[in-house]
């Protein structure tokens, strides 16, 4: 099933979109908002998965589905916590701040959380206030969950992931140094996000998802080019479960939290760091791993950070080449 939420006062209004991501139908009679679905899953997505399979009988009335006219999946959520899964990642970052990298890292997720209150829309474009900010896009993957018991099991974790989206993470990397010397986490630096025009339930991945995790490339594009193709199911340290017990460990996450995975980031075929799309290697899912390969390479970080009019793309696509999720497709504007 793929849900999805149209442009329509705050919390966007309902959505059942076909597979093939062309139609879709109107779900207000079951529930007006995704969250409220999310609230009384048990009933309402038995009911919601009911009139996908009428949608693509074509037994209902539908309508095209343009990815523009979408919010995000949740235009706002109760929680939005961000982790760090994809530890090569975070290794190659804190090089660049010149950061060690401590041994826990490997055994205990990062994790913050971040605004909720207003995420961007999947084809909204990214303000920014200042070039001098270092916008970066961060291709992740996130979960949505159902209620989540504190001190969650893996087997409690595991079955509360009810839908799954993706994300462009915008971070202004030029401003986190600063926050993180505070010691006491991103906030400036850490604006809006943005995720797919679909949620989708873990069935509509098939064997690509295992439980915990995607096994397909996760694609992002800067201006028309490619920029990576890293594979989600590949290098991540901890999964969706785990991701989720470590935020539920001192207390419960109500329904329609949302878990991301961090930046998808693979190593290089030789284990060291990855490698350009040009260079015969699957690229990045953010400028910043990019600018650090650079710097280890060469001394110097060469590729700049994305500037106004500049656009960005993250897509994921299954075996057969279909879209899953459907795009987030950005342009950077200049704020004011």
């Amino acid at each position: 099933m793929k849900l999805a939420s149209l442009k329509q006062g705050r919390d966007g209004r309902l959505v059942v979109v076909s597979a093939d991501l062309t139609r879709a139908t109107d779900a207000f009679f079951i529930a007006p908002t995704l969250q409220a679905a999310l609230d009384d899953w048990q009933r309402i997505g038995s009911r919601l998965a009911d009139l996908a399979e009428q949608l693509e009988h074509g037994s209902v009335p539908a309508f095209r589905f343009h990815e523009h006219d979408c919010a995000s999946p949740l235009p706002r959520a109760y929680q939005w916590a961000d982790g760090s899964a994809y530890v090569n990642h975070v290794e190659l970052v804190r090089k660049a701040r010149g950061a060690e990298m401590p041994a826990s890292f490997w055994t205990d997720p990062l994790m913050y959380q971040g605004g909720s209150d207003a995420f961007l829309g999947p084809r909204d474009a990214i303000p920014l206030v200042s070039a001098d900010h270092g916008c970066d896009l961060e291709g992740e993957i996130a979960v949505i969950t159902g209620d989540v018991p504190m001190a969650a099991t893996r087997a409690e974790a595991a079955a509360a992931i009810r839908l799954i989206m993706l994300v462009n993470d915008v971070s202004l990397r030029n401003l986190i140094p600063g926050e993180l010397a505070k010691g006491f986490g991103f906030f400036q630096s850490k604006p809006s996000s943005a995720f797919s025009p679909a949620a989708v339930t873990p069935d509509e991945l098939g064997a690509a998802w295992d439980g915990g995790k995607i096994t397909l490339p996760l694609l992002t594009f800067i201006n028309g080019k490619p920029f990576g193709k890293a594979n989600a199911g590949v290098d991540m340290t901890f999964d969706f479960p785990a991701l989720i017990m470590h935020a539920a460990k001192t207390r419960a996450l109500s329904a329609g939290t949302i878990i991301g995975s961090g930046t998808v980031s693979n190593k290089g075929a030789d284990g060291g760091p990855g490698k350009t799309i040009a260079e015969g290697g699957v690229g990045y899912s953010c400028i910043a791993e990019q600018r650090v390969v650079e710097t280890i390479l060469s001394g110097a970080a060469k590729t700049p950070f994305l500037a106004a009019g500049d656009t960005v793309r993250i897509e994921m696509k299954d075996a057969k080449g279909h879209s899953v999720f459907g795009a987030i497709e950005q342009q950077v504007v200049a704020h004011g």
